[in-house]
């Protein structure tokens, strides 16, 4: 009887993930941006059926002691969590657990709420199984974000990406990042610095070496007036040469934040397969054109540093094989995105199945 149920469950997860290719196909003929804030609630009404989560849990969540990640002093359930911009404003954090995340990061967020850039501005690149977006910090504001944080009944780790708002000049930056640092702190376990979007005009600028020591500075200062410090870490872009990600390992060491998240997206759009990718201007790559390039960045950083501080692995991953590449290369956890959009709740499960085994 045991064998006939195994045979009769193994066949409806079977037909479960193929379900989800199609409902993708169907998904991709609708525009972008509508379709995701659609699954949203289709997420949220889908789960709010009695045993639903339940099947989930089932379908996709991989539970074992050995996932377990010790760092930053957290215990991640294990080491695959969902990429920030994604849950931006913090309304799907608590449904997510049952796609088999480890952890979750929402945002980025600013100060005050903004529009983010026109309208259309999120593309599918399907031939090249990647996303081009210039979203530009599109989100409800950092008041919105902690009344949904408050909703929190998830025990998944969850991190706050954390931004400046377009219309602050830079050399004013700092204001912003404390303001989200102390709004949050209550309501995060860990932050994220994103300096490294390419849709905030002259965010970047933010990378280099001076004023990107002296905001990782004053919030580190900052942390250390609070009850409990929060890791910090640094969200760098993979468009950064070799001596920038010296500066990097330097920045790092000097002033004691705890890891990087190696990468965002990309202004690279180098090899693409897609015709005519031009005119969709100006946006950030992510995806599988992405996978080599973050690689590189992780192995680089963690070679010539020792490995003297954790990073997180983000950029392509799309399997199993994916996401083994990027802890060989030094990658202490990972995150998804584009991946989990493309390949649907079953890549946490295979990437969790793998690291098992």
């Amino acid at each position: 009887m045991s064998e006939w149920l195994a045979f009769f469950y193994s066949y409806f997860c079977q037909n479960i993930y193929a379900m989800y290719a199609l409902i993708k196909r169907i998904f991709f003929l609708f525009d972008p941006e509508k379709i995701h804030y659609f699954t949203f609630k289709l997420i949220k009404f889908t789960l709010s059926i009695p045993g639903m989560k339940s099947l989930w849990k089932k379908w996709y969540v991989v539970e074992d002691k050995k996932l377990e990640r010790k760092l930053f002093g957290l215990t991640f359930k294990n080491p695959v969590g969902l990429a920030a911009g994604f849950d931006k404003n913090g309304k799907l954090f608590n449904e997510l657990e049952y796609c088999g995340f480890g952890f979750i990061e929402v945002g980025t967020v600013t100060p005050l709420a903004q529009e983010g850039n026109p309208k259309k501005r999120l593309f599918r690149l399907t031939e090249d199984e990647a996303i081009i977006n210039r979203m530009g910090f599109n989100n409800d504001g950092l008041e919105t974000l902690v009344e949904q944080l408050k909703k929190r009944k998830t025990k998944l780790i969850i991190g706050g990406n954390i931004g400046k708002n377009k219309v602050t000049p830079n050399e004013s930056a700092v204001d912003d990042y404390v303001a989200c640092f102390n709004a949050l702190y209550q309501h995060v376990d860990y932050f994220v610095v994103n300096v490294s979007s390419p849709n905030t005009p002259n965010l970047r600028a933010l990378q280099d070496k001076a004023p990107l020591t002296a905001l990782l500075k004053t919030l580190k200062d900052l942390n250390q007036t609070k009850e409990i410090q929060r890791p910090i870490l640094l969200k760098i872009a993979p468009d950064l040469t070799d001596s920038q990600l010296d500066d990097i390992i330097d920045i790092v060491a000097e002033t004691k934040i705890e890891g990087v998240i190696a990468t965002n997206t990309t202004i690279d759009r180098s090899g693409l397969k897609t015709e005519n990718v031009e005119a969709i201007g100006a946006g950030g790559v992510s995806g599988k054109p992405l996978t080599k390039r973050s690689t590189e960045v992780i192995r680089y950083l963690h070679d010539q540093s020792n490995g003297s501080f954790p990073i997180i692995g983000v950029g392509g991953i799309h399997s199993a094989k994916d996401a083994l590449e990027k802890i060989e290369a030094g990658a202490s956890l990972l995150q998804v995105y584009t991946g989990f959009i493309y390949e649907g709740p079953k890549l946490l499960r295979e990437i969790n199945e793998a690291l098992l085994k």
